[in-house]
């Protein structure tokens, strides 16, 4: 097991100085620094004093060199517009994409276990197929138009929820949550429930194809001839099986819900990273935008290297398949 988490976690840095490439490469095939530092009344030779002093014209394997130096002591350098150092303004926003991801994730835990046994349990039930109708829309339909219908619904015509912003928040060791307060949960029901809205109809298919798969199994219908109980069946022996696929899908649809915030935070005007990433693509704040890609790839190698080594932990037959 040893030797599996150590492979595993020489692949994410792998991945991190593949991800520190794209956006060094990014960083300098895009706009000018010293321009934007500047502005266009500095004449050539005081742009040549700056480009010299910040050392842009030394090799490119130099300069890679030191932006992965200062990358892993968290200097992603500085926000032209914001005039701050770009890791700052991401850490002052990550809170509020945080509260929205986990908000999401705790709706799709929630459902989609439940629903998903009961849909492969009950397969014919009219409640089956009612979702499994609503599930095969929810994945077509993209997350900013769930959110205007939600909106639409439940902010004008109810009347029930708010619908722009963050409500009202609380510091508390420099995080400003909203947790914490009846308004600010009331603000996050609607963007969790939009966010969810892409994951949730595919874990609860996913689920219940897997759980009717494993259903027909062997060892299953052994399970029923010993005479076990049927909630015994259903929720030791074959939902226990059904995990493991889940869990797998479950790490990669994490990282990827981080990216769906930008549509959600626009549309809810959700002051998170998603917002910030946006605004500084229309103020071509490129450090920025560098700053983000390298944070969000780091989130997601990370997590997904969570996930690999919680899978080993579940399924010894990953760490002895993985062995050369």
């Amino acid at each position: 097991m040893f030797a599996f988490i150590i492979r595993r976690i020489v692949q994410a840095l792998m991945v991190m100085v593949v991800i520190a490439l794209i956006g060094f490469s990014v960083q300098h095939s895009i706009g000018d620094p010293v321009r934007d530092m500047v502005g266009e009344r500095v004449s050539q030779a005081e742009r040549e004093v700056i480009r010299e002093r910040l050392g842009l014209n030394d090799p490119a394997l130099l300069q890679f060199s030191r932006f992965c130096w200062k990358a892993l002591h968290g200097d992603l350098g500085v926000s032209y517009f914001h005039k701050r150092p770009a890791m700052e303004v991401i850490l002052s926003k990550a809170p509020a994409t945080l509260e929205l991801v986990l908000g999401s994730t705790a709706i799709i835990l929630l459902f989609c276990f439940p629903v998903g046994i009961y849909t492969a349990i009950r397969p014919r039930a009219w409640f089956s197929r009612f979702v499994m109708a609503v599930s095969t829309v929810g994945v077509a339909v993209p997350v900013f138009l769930t959110a205007i219908a939600l909106i639409y619904l439940f902010g004008v015509e109810l009347r029930w929820l708010p619908t722009y912003g963050r409500g009202q928040t609380v510091n508390i060791g420099g995080w400003d949550t909203g947790l914490l307060t009846a308004d600010g949960l009331l603000h996050l029901i609607l963007p969790s429930i939009a966010l969810s809205s892409i994951m949730l109809p595919l874990y609860i298919r996913l689920i219940r194809s897997e759980m009717m798969e494993v259903l027909e199994t062997e060892y299953i219908k052994f399970a029923w001839a010993k005479g076990l109980s049927r909630w015994r069946v259903w929720l030791l022996h074959a939902f226990k099986n059904t995990l493991l696929p889940v869990i797998t899908v479950f790490g990669v649809e994490i990282g990827i819900l981080f990216a769906f915030t930008l549509l959600t935070e626009t549309v809810f005007q959700w002051q998170g990273m998603g917002f910030m990433f946006l605004e500084a693509v229309e103020r071509s704040d490129t450090s920025l935008l560098v700053a983000y890609l390298v944070v969000v790839g780091v989130m997601f190698v990370v997590i997904n290297t969570i996930v690999d080594i919680c899978y080993g932990f579940i399924n010894p037959m990953v760490r002895i398949a993985g062995n050369p």
